[in-house]
């Protein structure tokens, strides 16, 4: 059975960044703080933790003095770091590019919809790290909108301006951009920020043509991963034959049946090394089976 590794899975910039960020602090002093998940992938964070990294919340800041804490590539809200200062902690900022880029555009839309009386939109997952890092750049006042479902309680009277979390899906951005235009009462004025991260939001054609290049494909990503869930699905419409695992010991060789290739790809919060152990679990276990 061919199994093959999509080369164009795994870590994007930001997140590869920021694990840079944690190995290089962690070899200066043996220990770093990081204010939540560094990456939405069980099995890497572990990973970092046996090196010395500490997961923390932000109810654990007030006993971080003195102590290292990184910021994740989701970014946070200023009311962290000045809680940060304020408490004696050193922060490293390892806030990927594209979303601190996003974060001045959130505050500069939300200052023109002031301005004229208008409401900022954004596209984006509930609850998610990314998300309230964003809204909390202007003190929650954006809605947030995870579907079109979500616009209901929209005044389509008054000016709107719509953005979206880098990781969303680009056909749901053009949906929901559809539909405010759609309903606004003539001369409102709409503005469509299209804010996705082209370097995750390009992977979504890679991906249908690779899930469709195989028989059955392996999308491996943590349980927590938002992006995980886009980017399976974009797999599994391209494949019924799609299983999402977090880790080789999750394989079902039942999946297999019939099959003579097997496709091994994941989401940007997904370690090249994790998709090469389940390639390598996939190989042994076929093997396996062809000595019975």
């Amino acid at each position: 059975m061919r199994v093959v590794i999509d080369d164009n899975s795994g870590f994007c910039f930001g997140v590869v960044r920021a694990i840079g960020e944690a190995e290089s602090a962690l070899q200066r002093t043996g220990e770093v703080c990081c204010l939540g998940d560094i990456v939405h992938n069980r099995v890497e964070v572990q990973r970092l933790e046996n090196m010395g990294m500490a997961t923390v919340t932000h109810a654990d800041m007030p006993s971080l003095g003195g102590r290292t804490l990184l910021i994740r590539a989701h970014g946070e809200p200023p009311a962290t770091y000045r809680l940060a200062e304020s408490l004696g902690i050193e922060v490293i900022d390892a806030t990927c590019p594209v979303v601190a880029r996003l974060q001045r555009r959130v505050r500069e839309a939300y200052d023109k919809m002031r301005e004229v009386g208008g409401s900022v939109v954004l596209l984006g997952k509930h609850g998610h790290a990314e998300v309230i890092g964003l809204t909390g750049q202007v003190e929650d006042d954006v809605m947030v909108a995870e579907s079109i479902a979500d616009l209901e309680g929209l005044d389509y009277t008054r000016p709107i301006y719509l953005l979206s979390q880098t990781t969303q899906s680009i056909e749901l951005f053009n949906a929901m951009a559809e539909h405010i235009r759609s309903h606004v009462k003539e001369g409102v004025s709409v503005t469509v920020d299209d804010t996705i991260c082209r370097r995750v939001a390009g992977r979504e054609t890679l991906l249908a043509t690779f899930s469709a290049s195989v028989d059955v494909v392996l999308f491996v990503c943590g349980r927590k991963s938002s992006n995980g869930r886009v980017l399976s699905e974009v797999c599994r419409k391209a494949n019924s034959r799609c299983y999402n695992i977090e880790e080789a010991a999750e394989i079902d060789m039942a999946w297999f049946e019939g099959a003579a290739s097997v496709g091994i790809c994941g989401a940007t919060s997904t370690p090249r090394w994790l998709m090469e152990d389940v390639a390598a679990a996939v190989r042994s276990m076929a093997g396996e089976l062809d000595n019975e």
